[in-house]
């Protein structure tokens, strides 16, 4: 039977696990495991070189040296302690995935677009990992500045699980779980790691089922077919391709999660059912987690955040989606939907501060 060909990310991510990711991410469980039995202590640093030879092998020395590059260079203007200062560097980084003549000259580096595409997704989740670590070095004393070391954050930004597309992390919890050194039980990881895999694999296959069955993007790739169907219809579609996304980011992010919990560390929760929600901000909390808590850490609360004026609230909720939007590739239609998210997250906390006020509630 054939399968709707339009989800691309589906596509290039399962093509790219069953070509070397997935043995990749293997090799990473082997080395973690070994460290894990014989030398716990110097487990950061087996898992940090085993990813910079996994980011090799698969991005070769080029591909490598950029994301190598881009962590110097965060690290270097870390040091200034100037949170304003690490954003720039930040954005123009992340910019530089943009600027036309440099993606010429990538593109040359490998042999396929896929290829390219692999450096361009990792890059741009790297950035995250970098500006994480930056700020947090800014943020602390000169006597926890040991903590966040050179080494440390090429520990961090190589660790590979979350290497290509996430979850993201934030340092200062991957650090802290990190160096807490637990005792290991082979049968109780084991356990974690079987039940985990055929909850995968059931995911897994929940999501072929729809891709081979329902044709959902196939269907909003064609104009016709949605002029022709009903309100109730659309409503029916629109409702099937978020709960593909749901399951495909299952999978996407189960994978790493399990991994994650077998190097000894608490994953960022999987996306919530969105059938189960019925508000923007649930949404986006409870969803993608590790980039909420991201968004809210060193955008949002940094800006004022809810703790501010009703405009302070407003610029700095509108500064998180127009980061989301702009991180997420910032063509014109990522700029509307991240508006219309905003809007929606606006008017819904506006009517929860009108509700709160007792004489709404009386008269309710």
């Amino acid at each position: 039977m054939l399968q709707d060909p339009m989800d691309f990310e589906w596509s290039y991510w399962i093509e790219w696990g069953k070509e070397r990711i997935l043995w990749l991410l293997a090799g990473h469980l082997l080395v973690s495991l070994v460290s894990r039995l014989l030398v716990e202590k110097y487990k950061p640093w087996c898992l940090m070189v085993y990813g910079m030879a996994a980011c090799w092998m698969l991005l070769g020395i080029k591909g490598f040296a950029v994301i190598l590059l881009h962590a110097a260079i965060s690290f270097a203007v870390a040091q200034f302690q100037l949170s304003l200062l690490t954003w720039l560097c930040s954005l123009i980084l992340l910019s530089t995935l943009r600027i036309p003549a440099v993606e010429e000259a990538k593109r040359k580096w490998y042999d396929t677009e896929n290829e390219y595409y692999l450096l361009v997704f990792t890059v741009s989740v790297r950035c995250l990992f970098c500006t994480s670590f930056s700020l947090e070095y800014c943020w602390h004393g000169p006597a926890q500045k040991s903590s966040h070391s050179f080494p440390w954050m090429l520990a961090y930004v190589f660790y590979y699980p979350m290497f290509h597309n996430g979850p993201l992390m934030n340092f200062d919890e991957f650090s802290k779980q990190m160096r807490r050194q637990e005792a290991f039980n082979l049968k109780t990881n084991l356990r974690i790691l079987i039940v985990g895999i055929i909850r995968i694999f059931f995911w897994w296959c929940l999501a072929e089922l729809m891709i081979h069955l329902m044709y959902i993007h196939a269907l909003y790739s064609s104009a016709p077919p949605l002029e022709a169907a009903s309100y109730w219809a659309l409503g029916g579609l629109a409702l099937a391709q978020v709960l593909f996304f749901y399951v495909k980011y299952l999978v996407l992010y189960g994978v790493p999660a399990l991994l994650l919990q077998m190097d000894g560390l608490k994953p960022p929760a999987l996306p919530c059912c969105v059938s189960l929600m019925h508000s923007f901000t649930k949404m986006w909390r409870s969803f993608d987690v590790g980039l909420h808590r991201f968004l809210v850490r060193y955008i949002y609360v940094p800006m004022g955040g809810s703790q501010s004026s009703l405009l302070g609230t407003l610029f700095s909720t509108a500064l998180t989606f127009a980061f989301v939007s702009y991180w997420h590739g910032g063509q014109s239609y990522l700029w509307y939907w991240g508006a219309l998210n905003w809007l929606g997250v606006i008017v819904e906390n506006g009517i929860k501060r009108i509700l709160s006020i007792s004489r709404i509630q009386d008269l309710i």
